[in-house]
């Protein structure tokens, strides 16, 4: 299990499935060079803010520019707001994982 609570082996199949921010789509580095940004540092994100929820559908891997900005807002909300419209973060345009929740949580409708 990691700091984060995540056991193994959803940490290895989370790996292997997001290589690339789950919103944004940028290609994520998972070690920042010396004086390098970290807005494209791989993180790791519940898509829906609950720590509770430790699963394939709830845990992903975004990069830092991303994570930072969603930080404890509402997934469907957040996907409204002026830094998603900025750079072209839509329902369409997020990963399969970030759709399904957007989809399956009828407590965060769409507009």
């Amino acid at each position: 299990m990691n700091i984060w609570g995540i056991p193994e082996w959803l940490e290895s199949e989370v790996r292997a499935r997001d290589k690339a921010c789950v919103y944004c789509g940028v290609q994520m580095i998972e070690k920042v060079p010396a004086g390098g940004s970290r807005k494209a540092a791989a993180t790791w994100e519940h898509i829906i803010n609950d720590a509770r929820i430790v699963t394939r559908e709830n845990i992903a891997r975004c990069c830092a520019a991303c994570n930072s900005s969603k930080g404890q807002k509402k997934l469907s909300d957040w996907i409204q707001s002026a830094y998603c419209k900025t750079r072209g973060v839509t329902i369409d345009t997020v990963s399969e994982v970030v759709r399904q929740a957007l989809l399956l949580r009828t407590d965060q409708v769409i507009q």
